[in-house]
């Protein structure tokens, strides 16, 4: 089973839940930390990282002598990586979204596969939590296709070592955002019952609805604002998982970098009821599959 840990907005304790899921889950599993341009689920799971390696797309690689500046390769490219001027091909490698579609179809088998490095990804285990996260170079714009390489070799990690998955996605809606979530058996939203806090979880549900997956919400901070965000839920049946009070405790605890399930056995069981309720929300045979991994 795949989670994937959303939000409207950053800030809301996305983070924190992951990190807390993922020390309660019963049974093998994996952190993972799609929030590639702003990674930072390892600050709480501290793990140690066993290896890394760098994470490179396929860009189009022009071969002039053979290119006939048919046209064929800028036509199709809606993102103008490649673009044919009379007798002039140019790429721009940093608008490449990596389809590949260029090469396909070139006429004169001119476009070969270039490479441009996007980051990195690195992975390792905390405690009994298996880690994965990917990292943007500095100055790169392209994060999805950096996820898709992460979402690769979680799907080679699951195949070898079996167990469940979650996913700290980015924040937002956008594609990024989007991305993170579209391949997940159930998508947990993570809000707070304040004016930004409810604006913005309305917009992740509207966003994240028509991929038609289950999904839950957690209120963090709850005490704080108004009842906005419940009378949102009813309306829309979407069922509330958790509930994490407006605590100092829990703010400290967050602080210095520790997982908030540590801060008492009141939390630790409101997370442990948290994965259960998730497991209820899977498709059967996900849930099935969970549950024997």
């Amino acid at each position: 089973m795949i989670v994937a840990v959303a939000s409207g907005k950053g800030g809301t304790g996305k983070t924190t839940v992951t990190a807390s899921l993922a020390a309660v889950w019963d049974g093998p599993v994996w952190a993972v930390d799609l929030d590639v341009e702003e990674p930072n689920l390892d600050l709480f799971l501290h793990p140690a990282i066993q290896g890394s390696e760098k994470a490179q797309m396929t860009v189009p690689a022009v071969e002039e002598a053979k290119c006939t500046y048919c046209g064929a390769c800028s036509e199709l490219c809606q993102f103008k990586a490649i673009s044919v001027f009379n007798q002039v091909i140019l790429t721009f490698p940093e608008m490449c979204h990596g389809c590949g579609g260029c090469m396909a179809v070139c006429p004169e088998k001119a476009i070969s596969p270039g490479r441009r490095e996007l980051g990195e990804i690195n992975w390792g285990v905390a405690g009994g939590v298996g880690f994965l996260a990917g990292r943007l170079r500095v100055g790169e714009a392209m994060s999805p296709p950096l996820m898709r390489l992460v979402k690769a070799r979680l799907e080679q990690m699951l195949a070898a070592t079996g167990g469940d998955a979650i996913i700290d996605a980015p924040p937002g809606v956008s594609c990024p955002a989007v991305n993170a979530v579209m391949d997940s058996d159930v998508i947990l939203l993570v809000t707070e019952p304040t004016p930004f806090g409810v604006y913005d979880f309305k917009l992740a549900w509207e966003a994240f609805t028509p991929l038609g997956k289950p999904m839950g919400a957690v209120i963090n901070r709850s005490g704080l604002g108004t009842d906005a965000i419940y009378r949102f839920c009813r309306e829309k049946g979407l069922p509330i998982l958790a509930e994490i009070p407006y605590d100092r405790a829990i703010a400290e605890a967050y602080s210095r970098g520790r997982i908030i399930a540590d801060v008492s056995p009141g939390l630790k069981g409101t997370f442990v009821t948290l994965k259960d309720k998730i497991r209820g929300l899977a498709p059967p045979s996900r849930s099935r599959e969970a549950a024997h991994a």
